[in-house]
């Protein structure tokens, strides 16, 4: 069974385009739009890994962070923050919320993917 990851991005090209990466590396991909629905379904079906942005309509990256890293059964789920902010304060938010890799937009494709697969791995 392929690994599973939970894109919550709001940018359709960029889901586009993770999406083609993932699956090409053999993962199964589904995403949101948007933070609503997102935490409900990580919580059900818990994916391998979530691939989250920061800024998002209705509830934010961080307050998704922070919901992972507060429920005990998700505490170890592997969270790679992929944003537009890379500000130094930005990083260390994440970095404090629990956030395991962060990684600035536009990203390199197979720097991305090796990432990925790197924390599927760990």
């Amino acid at each position: 069974m392929s690994k599973s990851v939970a894109i919550i991005e709001d940018e359709p090209f960029i889901v586009e385009a993770l999406t083609f990466l993932l699956e090409r590396a053999g993962l199964t991909v589904r995403s949101f739009a948007n933070g609503a629905g997102s935490i409900e379904f990580i919580q059900q079906v818990t994916p391998d890994l979530v691939i989250l942005d920061i800024m998002l309509p209705n509830i934010s990256g961080m307050e998704i962070l922070e919901n992972i890293r507060n429920n005990q059964g998700l505490k170890r789920l592997p969270v790679l923050m992929l944003t537009a902010k890379g500000q130094k304060r930005d990083r260390k938010a994440a970095i404090d919320a629990g956030v395991d890799l962060f990684m600035t937009k536009p990203f390199s494709n197979d720097e991305l993917v090796a990432s990925v697969l790197d924390l599927l791995d760990s």
